[in-house]
């Protein structure tokens, strides 16, 4: 694929990539720029290469998981050796989300707390077939794991999430 195609598709999935992002950082809007940035750059430089074997939105948003794992574990290493092991656990954002005014309803609330309690492979496979509207397929291909094991995820997570959902309304 030439490189002004890559970066017409990449334009046109800015929005949804930048939500992926987030999404595989832990909403840490900082580190899922860097991570978005160093997707964007193996895309364009070639170092991620497009094999045809699916479509351009499900391979660059796997380059995109795959660099936001890399992102996070160095920022994980790095917040350890400078803060001490104590205070590297469970780091608080004080800056305000890029997506602060789109979570603002109660109801928002409640579904990304419900979110975060399921693991993070069935958080994933939700996230991507809800908000990004891929299918279980394209999922397991982004997640790097087989069709069987996306659909497991996919199902535990909407039972979770539906027990987790009517319990937090409950309260």
């Amino acid at each position: 694929m030439e490189r002004a195609q890559l970066e017409r598709e990449l334009e046109a999935l800015h929005t949804e990539c930048w939500g992926w992002a987030l999404a595989c950082v832990g909403r840490d809007s900082d580190l899922a720029e860097d991570a978005l940035q160093s997707a964007y750059l193996r895309v364009l430089s070639g170092r991620a290469r497009f094999d045809g074997r699916s479509t351009v939105r499900t391979w660059v948003f796997g380059v995109i998981r795959l660099t936001a794992i890399e992102h996070r574990r160095r920022r994980g290493v790095w917040v350890m050796r400078k803060a001490g092991l104590e205070s590297a656990i469970d780091l608080a954002d004080p800056s305000p989300r890029a997506d602060a005014e789109a979570e603002s309803s109660e109801q928002s609330e409640t579904l990304v707390a419900a979110l975060a309690t399921l693991s993070p492979r069935q958080r994933e496979v939700l996230q991507l077939v809800f908000y990004h509207g891929m299918t279980i397929e394209e999922a397991a291909r982004v997640m790097s794991v087989s069709l069987g094991s996306a659909r497991t995820h996919y199902e535990r997570g909407k039972k979770a999430l539906a027990q987790t959902l009517a319990e937090l309304r409950i309260r």
